[in-house]
């Protein structure tokens, strides 16, 4: 296990990877606390995913729910007790409302949200299954229609958004999709990634959409390149990664990303690694393999592993149990069918996380893993693990 150096944007030093805390004072006293622990920024879209199988010319009724990475890891991460605040735009309609209550109702801050009155709120409908990350059809991968064209976040502007609100927080987390939406959501994000005084430590998950970059002038994966150089905690696919720069490894995404302090590399089912760079300007590296999990939908787990690492790095947690915890978070989104599962509690999310690595592997999550209870069943024995109980965590026998 490992623990990185973090560099903030202003070239101040932050030890051990963690977000440091915003010193605006120039009398010699205490750095104010920043209004949030984690500032997410992006478009929230209404949700529509089938009640059952097939194709969505095939099937008669929908269910409705929300869905944004960066909304996505706002709610997980208030929803685990950190300060979180979400800056968009939304129509002045009825879908408005409720992605905006719905992102408040799990405890987020939604102050900064405007509304729109002459463009809509952004809706898509999704089949079950993987994003598509190539140029070509893949299989097993989720049907998406987007109706997102001239949607009210996709008119987000420098000129538009509240500057305090974006930078009073510890961390500003950032996606790619929002570079994508239109020029000037791609100016926000340039100006947000901008060295400056002050700024806080800024996250970025590329993030790379195919369909979203179809129409635009630009070149998607050199503009995601080219941000994620300009951020200091990058998370990026290993899938991703090999589409959008046709780069194979962890190793050959770092030879692409060396100014990021910290790179993360999801690997799917293998795990994650993580390149953090240190005082004298080495990289350690540090791989955790993931979880074996029952998964009911893959929708939003890349969004959870982000809050997960993220509510570890601002918990000053050594690299290996940050990424742990993204993988613990991955697990509960991927064991319900939207986009946001129910986090596990600290206490459980820190003992599992703390796992030795065979009964790490021995672990079996399902659905309901975090609400069923507080922690594993060694079911061999019928005992339980570590003193507590959850039947839907499951410590196979070797």
């Amino acid at each position: 296990m490992t623990t990185s150096q973090n560099v903030s944007a202003d070239g101040n030093d932050a030890t051990d990877g963690t977000a440091p805390a915003r010193n605006d004072a120039t009398d010699g006293t205490a750095p104010a606390r920043p209004g949030a622990d984690v500032v997410c920024l992006g478009e929230t879209m209404v949700t529509f995913m089938p009640t059952g199988p097939g194709r969505l010319a095939d099937v008669p009724t929908f269910e409705r729910g929300i869905g944004g990475a960066e909304s996505n890891v706002a709610c997980a991460l208030a929803r685990t007790g950190h300060r979180t605040r979400w800056v968009s735009r939304v129509g002045a309609d009825a879908f408005g409302d409720h992605v905006r209550d719905a992102v408040a109702a799990c405890g987020v801050d939604v102050t900064h949200v405007q509304r729109d009155p002459a463009r809509p709120t952004g809706v898509y409908f999704r089949t079950a299954g993987e994003r598509a990350t190539g140029t070509e059809t893949q299989a097993g991968a989720a049907e998406v229609a987007y109706y997102r064209a001239g949607s009210a976040a996709s008119a987000m502007s420098p000129g538009l958004l509240d500057d305090d609100a974006l930078r009073d927080t510890r961390v500003l987390h950032l996606t790619g999709i929002t570079a994508a939406l239109s020029d000037t959501c791609l100016d926000v994000l340039r100006t947000l990634t901008a060295p400056a005084p002050g700024r806080p430590l800024v996250s970025f998950d590329v993030n790379y959409r195919v369909a979203l970059w179809r129409d635009r002038t630009v070149r998607g994966p050199e503009v995601l390149l080219d941000l994620a150089r300009r951020c200091d905690l990058v998370f990026v696919g290993e899938d991703e990664a090999a589409a959008a720069w046709d780069l194979h490894g962890p190793d050959a995404v770092r030879a692409a990303l060396p100014e990021p302090a910290v790179l993360v590399v999801k690997q799917g089912a293998d795990g994650a690694t993580v390149h953090a760079r240190q005082a004298d300007g080495t990289d350690t590296v540090t791989t955790a393999p993931a979880l074996t999990v029952d998964v009911v939908a893959p929708v939003g787990a890349g969004d959870a592993f982000a809050a997960g690492f993220l509510s570890a790095t601002l918990r000053d947690l050594p690299v290996f149990a940050r990424i742990r915890h993204g993988h613990l978070m991955a697990a509960a989104s991927l064991t319900v069918p939207g986009d946001l599962g129910t986090p596990p509690a600290r206490d459980l999310a820190d003992r599992l996380a703390g796992l030795d690595p065979a009964d790490w592997g021995r672990l079996r999550l399902g659905p309901g893993w975090t609400t069923d209870g507080d922690a594993p069943t060694d079911r061999s024995s019928g005992t339980t693990s570590h003193g507590v109980h959850n039947p839907r965590v499951e410590v196979r026998t070797p």
